[in-house]
């Protein structure tokens, strides 16, 4: 009989957004299956990110253990001004972690059985109450729910909506990486515990710890991460950023290896005359920083009959709120939840689009105003001077809670 056979979802991509949804609807009772484009370890991605008390609920709702002991605890936030004394402090405990903290502990939990790499979705197709997934090698997959979380360049998300495409922003962000040994004593004592601030008129830079390589958070093998967002022109500017030395251009990002010497060149000079010196002196010790194109996207409608997208296939907020990783979770918790609830499909399906596409555009809103100052300056418009001051970034930087 058809009630007895448990429901099918097909998720394309397996990251951490594609995963949170594999464990949660599992655990719901339905069968799933993870179909992901790349053949290699996932865990080598991303870098640092920030921790909020819904993601730590919903790690412990699938049984994996998280606390703030897996990242570099924050107790205040500071900005420092060129000559490099704080101008500005605030008490903001807070844990900074890093990506594959998050994603290993999910992948390691998922069967290996049930995730499939190296297949790259081609198209989706409908019939009835079925919906098929066909793949570049000629793989047909059939469920009862095709779950896109296949990122910002989503292929199911182009398919359904064709005219959205990631927006930039008008500006990049370098990011790096060092040591926390690399660092000297007096660096330490002032950067490490805190979010440290820099604000040249219309950039801006943020610094803090997180842990070193294969998640160590023990003190002296932990890393310093620092991201600097910079305007730039989209036309001619950032394609030669992203130009390595045989004249190949990568697109909107290139790998540190590759950054050519004079751009980053460029890039320690302006921070020795742009940021305090105890953070000009990190980026000139940096061995590969690299500058990626900042962008979003805000998708109009989330679910397409029996296909849905979730994380950053549906809605990409710029890094100002620091939550993306959250978010995937919260929009595969909701998924799960409306499923267990609902034995109408379409109804709770209705409810995911619902509740998740009003998250989406309050956490876009809420970065774009965060990075308001940035886009400005990039447009050659006059900045809000009031949206760099000291005491107005340090408050507000971040998603608050009523944003998820």
């Amino acid at each position: 009989m058809r009630g007895v056979i448990r429901q099918r979802a097909l998720i394309i991509g397996g990251s951490v957004g594609g995963l949170f949804a594999a464990h949660l609807l599992r655990a719901a009772g339905w069968d799933v299956a993870v179909f992901e484009r790349s053949r290699g370890d996932l865990a080598d991605r991303g870098a640092s990110i920030g921790t909020r008390p819904e993601l730590f609920e919903i790690m412990g709702r699938l049984g994996i253990a998280l606390d703030p002991s897996i990242g570099v605890a924050v107790r205040a936030r500071i900005c420092l001004d060129r000559s490099g004394a704080i101008v500005h402090e605030v008490p903001t405990p807070s844990v900074n972690s890093a990506w594959d903290r998050i994603y290993r502990p999910l992948r390691e939990a998922f069967p290996d059985a049930l995730y499939h790499a190296g297949m790259r979705l081609e198209r989706v197709e409908q019939q009835g109450e079925r919906v098929v997934a066909i793949f570049a090698d000629g793989a047909h997959q059939e469920g009862d729910l095709l779950i896109g979380a296949d990122g910002i360049h989503s292929t199911v998300r182009r398919q359904f909506l064709p005219e959205i495409e990631p927006r930039y922003a008008g500006y990049v962000a370098w990011r790096g990486v060092i040591e926390e040994s690399a660092l000297t004593a007096e660096e330490h004592t002032l950067l490490f515990g805190r979010m440290a601030f820099c604000l040249p008129e219309g950039e801006l830079l943020l610094g803090l710890g997180m842990p070193g390589r294969g998640a160590d958070t023990r003190p002296g093998n932990r890393r310093y991460y620092w991201i600097w967002f910079r305007p730039v022109e989209f036309q001619r500017a950032l394609p030669r950023l992203c130009t390595d030395a045989s004249g190949i251009c990568h697109g909107t990002s290139i790998p540190g290896p590759l950054v050519r010497s004079e751009v980053m060149g460029e890039l320690r000079e302006a921070a020795v005359a742009k940021l305090a010196p105890q953070l000009a002196a990190i980026i000139a010790r940096t061995a590969q920083p690299f500058p990626h194109g900042i962008f979003d996207v805000e998708s109009p409608r989330i679910v397409f009959g029996r296909v849905l997208v979730l994380g950053d296939s549906a809605f990409v907020a710029r890094p100002h709120v620091g939550a993306g990783i959250t978010k995937a979770a919260l929009d595969a918790q909701c998924l799960a939840d409306a499923l267990g609830r609902s034995g109408d499909l379409p109804a709770a399906l209705a409810h995911y689009e619902t509740e998740r596409s009003e998250s989406g555009r309050r956490l876009i809103a809420r970065a774009r105003h965060l990075g308001a100052h940035l886009e400005a300056r990039a447009a050659g418009i006059g900045v809000d001077i009031r949206a760099q001051r000291p005491e107005v970034v340090l408050a507000e930087y971040g998603a608050a809670g009523k944003l998820l």
